[in-house]
């Protein structure tokens, strides 16, 4: 049982404190859990979307944070935008991180998450298109992240007219781009399970995984983005499932090497 996407009061969203997430994550059951604050750009430069934490809070949070019984790896959520290619290099320059998810959660300047983005779309495929095509400039761009987090994560909004996933076969040849990427720079993907209540799948599903490996894909993950302690580990033994019948492993991090654990 493993959680490699987790927010604490690091992130400018965060609810609960690393310490009390850690504590919830080991009485759940879960092996080892990996914090991923943001660092959170807009697509546009200088604008800041969920934020940027300071280094010290960080470092505070975590440099001293252990629980017996659980393991805690210290991680990055990055805002990838298709200009902040250097912004990432700063931060890995900072900090000795065991773990970095590239997030695409912008696209022209809004955020799918909110209503504004869903204002200058005229469907729900225009939508979720616009989105895939700056999460594939952004991949494109960036190779010093490890995996890719939440590659659907556009369908998880409320403003989703329908409430219904991103479908691989909708959207095939965009997203096997994506991953043809990922898997050429020998980057990884994430099971992010967020979006089980949101949109009725993970994100990306698992046909997205079937497909990552046929296109040579080695690298996967599961975390449950979550942003307090209701939520850690959340529908971790169900992605877990969906990773052991595709790819029999899920991989942790340790000072940015993935470790393969065989399920």
């Amino acid at each position: 049982m493993f959680d490699y996407h987790v927010h604490s009061l690091v992130s400018s969203d965060g609810e609960s404190s690393g310490l009390d997430i850690a504590l919830a994550a080991k009485e759940k059951g879960l092996k080892e859990i990996c914090f991923t604050d943001h660092f959170d750009y807009n697509s546009i430069p200088d604008v800041i979307g969920c934020g940027q934490f300071k280094m010290e809070d960080y470092k505070k949070a975590y440099d001293n944070l252990s629980v017996p019984g659980i393991t805690i790896k210290r991680g990055v959520e990055f805002g990838i935008a298709v200009w902040n290619k250097h912004k990432l290099e700063e931060l890995l320059s900072q900090y000795d991180f065991d773990f970095v998810i590239g997030s695409a959660h912008f696209a022209d300047g809004f955020d799918p998450y909110h209503h504004g983005y869903w204002e200058k779309v005229s469907s729900k495929r225009e939508a979720f298109a616009k989105f895939l095509l700056n999460e594939l400039e952004c991949v494109k761009i960036h190779d010093n992240f490890d995996v890719l987090g939440h590659l659907t994560y556009v369908c998880k909004s409320v403003y989703n007219p329908d409430k219904k996933p991103l479908y691989y076969k909708d959207y095939s040849d965009i997203c096997d781009e994506i991953m043809k990427e990922l898997a050429k720079k020998g980057m990884g993907m994430e099971i992010n399970t967020s979006g089980v209540d949101r949109a009725g799948a993970f994100l990306p599903s698992k046909e997205f995984f079937v497909r990552f490996k046929e296109l040579g894909g080695e690298i996967v993950t599961v975390g449950s983005d979550a942003h307090g302690v209701s939520r850690i580990g959340q529908y971790n033994a169900e992605a877990l499932e969906i990773l052991k019948d595709t790819f029999g492993y899920v991989c942790t991090f340790e000072k940015r090497k993935p470790i393969f654990n065989k399920l």
